[in-house]
C-alpha cells in the first residue's frame, strides 16, 4: 500500500490542541516539527554540541508543521476528507489566532520508503517493571533479565514510544494474571495483547479496522512465539458489524482499547458485554481534557474506576466490571 503524507502547518501553540483534535477523527502518529524546540536547545545546549548539522540548523527559521501519514486507499480517503473539514473548523473558530494558517501540502509515498526510514527513530525500551520492547533489526543488553516484547509495526500504531502504549502496558503490568483471556479492540501492531501474552494471559483475540494493522498483529504474534491457535485476529468494526461482534465471543478477564474518545465512548456497552463481571478493562488514547468525559460514560456502562495514569497530556484508565 503506498501512503499520502499531509504536512499541516501551524503556531506552536496551536500544536497541541491540533493533534488532539487529529487524534479525535482517528488518525494516531504525527511527525511534528516546531522550531521553537530547537531554539530552546540552542539556549539551552551544553559544551558537548560543537557542531550542529546544516539540516537542524534549517529548522530553526522553519514553520512548526504536523505531518501524518495516510493510507492511498478509500479510508484513507475520508480520512483526508474528515482531516479537510476539521481544519476548516478550527480556522473559522481560531479566534485567539492560535493555529496560523493551517494550509496543507502533501504527496505520495511509496510504501518501501515508509517501511524502512522511520526505522531509524524505533530504539529499544524498558516498560514498567517487566518489559523491554524492541524491534528485531535491533541487538540490546539485557542486563535486567527482562521479557522481550519483539515487535515491528509496520505501518501500524503501537511501538511503546507513545505515552498511550506505554501507560497501557504499564497498566497491564500489574492486570494480567496467568490464563486470562483478552480481548484487544483497536489492536494496531498488537502490542498490548502480544505483552499480555507474554506476562501470563491464555489467549487473545485482537480486532482492528484496517486490514493491515490485523496481518501485522498476527505477525509479530508469531515473531513472540505464540502459537497461532492463541491469537486470533479479526478485520472489522465491532461497532456496526454485529456478525464480528458475536464472533469476537464474551466473557473476558482483560479488556483493552487504545483507540479515541469518542469511539471508547461509542464501545462501552460492547466493553461490559464482552468483560466477566470483575473483569479488567483498560482503555487510553484520551487526551487529559476529555478524560472526566470518556470515565463518565464507561461508568454509567457498568465499570468502577480502579486506577488512573497520566503522562504528557494523556490518559489511561484501569476500571473493574460491576
Amino acid at each position: 500500500m503506498d501512503w499520502k503524507e499531509v504536512n499541516i502547518y501551524t503556531k506552536t501553540e496551536g500544536i497541541d490542541i491540533l493533534c488532539a483534535a487529529l487524534m479525535d477523527i482517528g488518525i494516531k502518529g504525527f511527525e511534528v516539527k516546531d522550531p521553537e524546540d530547537f531554539k530552546e536547545f540552542l539556549r539551552n545546549k551544553d559544551g558537548k554540541w560543537d557542531y550542529i548539522d546544516d539540516d537542524l540548523l534549517k529548522l530553526r527559521d522553519s514553520e512548526s508543521c504536523v505531518t501524518v501519514y495516510l493510507p492511498g486507499d478509500e479510508q484513507g480517503g475520508e480520512m483526508y476528507k474528515d482531516m479537510g473539514k476539521l481544519l476548516q473548523r478550527l480556522r473559522d473558530n481560531d479566534k485567539d489566532e492560535i493555529f496560523g494558517t493551517l494550509r496543507t501540502d502533501s504527496e505520495n509515498v511509496r510504501e518501501e520508503d515508509w517501511a524502512n526510514n522511520w526505522k531509524q527513530y524505533f530504539k529499544p525500551l524498558r516498560i514498567g517493571e517487566k518489559l523491554l520492547i524492541k524491534p528485531s533489526w535491533e541487538n540490546t543488553d539485557n542486563e535486567d533479565n527482562r521479557t522481550i516484547l519483539e515487535i515491528d509495526p509496520a505501518s501500524s500504531f503501537g511501538t511503546g514510544q507513545h505515552n498511550t502504549t506505554k501507560l497501557c502496558l504499564e497498566l497491564l503490568e500489574g492486570a494480567v494474571h496467568k490464563g486470562d483471556r483478552l480481548l484487544d479492540l483497536g489492536c494496531g501492531s498488537g502490542i498490548l495483547s502480544i505483552g499480555a501474552m507474554l506476562l501470563g494471559a491464555e489467549s487473545v483475540v485482537a480486532v482492528d479496522i484496517e486490514q493491515n494493522a490485523v496481518t501485522t498483529a498476527a505477525e509479530n504474534a508469531e515473531k513472540n512465539h505464540i502459537p497461532f491457535m492463541k491469537y486470533t485476529a479479526y478485520c472489522g468494526d465491532v461497532i456496526s458489524n454485529k456478525e464480528l461482534c458475536e464472533k469476537v465471543g464474551d466473557d473476558y478477564d482483560i479488556i483493552t482499547a487504545n483507540i479515541v474518545a469518542d469511539v471508547l465512548i461509542a464501545m462501552k456497552d460492547i466493553f461490559r458485554q464482552k468483560i466477566k463481571k470483575g473483569g479488567t478493562l483498560i482503555i487510553s488514547g484520551i487526551i487529559t481534557e476529555r478524560k472526566d468525559e470518556v470515565v463518565s460514560a464507561v461508568v454509567s456502562a457498568g465499570f468502577e474506576v480502579k486506577k488512573e495514569a497520566d503522562d504528557e497530556g494523556w490518559a489511561a484508565v484501569l476500571l473493574t466490571a460491576i
